[in-house]
């Protein structure tokens, strides 16, 4: 009886984090959409920008705007990004070891990494606070600088709980190495990136 009460609660957890995965995911999906479309826009908008600015028409408070909405695209993005396994990696240990050993490491990797993001969006968040306490804003057109800054913590919070759930994906790991990978990016070797690219090629 209590083995099986054990198995429901495991069985409860497990449909517990995988919707919450994919709640998670779809914010991500988003935000990643949105900065896309960010990008795209304002490359546009600058490229009109400089055509204007050669016939003698520059655009006003253009350039502040720009440099504001830079935080869209340095941020919003980070948690897709460590979904997807594209971040900066130093590999060259990681890459060579084999089963429990490897997965304490990127267990303890993550940890750190999730304790720093969380130290980020505390500070972060105060900054942005502070901001708008004291009515920060550009030096020439005087736009409010606070909510450019407030994007900083809700892109490290998206990314905190990414971490969370890749925390939990190693620790199964750690602990039962033969469990299916869940919730951490499976790293693939040079030889398996190429070869799925020969396919796709081939496709």
């Amino acid at each position: 009886m209590c083995d099986y009460r054990i198995r429901v609660l495991i069985k409860g957890f497990n449909n517990l984090l995988d919707l919450f995965n994919k709640k998670l995911s779809k914010i991500e999906d988003f935000l990643v959409l949105f900065v896309g479309i960010s990008i795209f826009i304002v490359m546009i908008l600058t490229s009109i920008q400089i055509i204007s600015r050669v016939f003698g028409y520059p655009w006003p408070a253009f350039l502040e705007l720009s440099e504001l909405a830079i935080s869209i695209f340095a941020f919003l993005g980070v948690a897709f990004a460590q979904r997807m396994d594209a971040h900066i990696r130093m590999e060259l240990l990681v890459a060579n070891l084999k089963g429990r050993v490897k997965w304490i490491i990127e267990f303890i990797a993550t940890f750190c990494a999730f304790i720093v993001i969380g130290i980020l969006i505390y500070f972060s968040s105060l900054f942005a606070i502070d901001a708008y306490v004291i009515g920060d804003s550009t030096m020439d057109y005087l736009f409010p600088t606070w909510p450019a800054k407030m994007l900083v913590p809700i892109g490290f919070a998206i990314w905190f709980l990414r971490l969370f759930l890749e925390l939990i994906g190693y620790f199964r790991l750690a602990v039962n190495i033969d469990s299916e990978p869940m919730y951490v990016p499976i790293i693939k070797t040079a030889e398996e990136l190429a070869n799925e690219e020969i396919e796709s090629i081939r496709e």
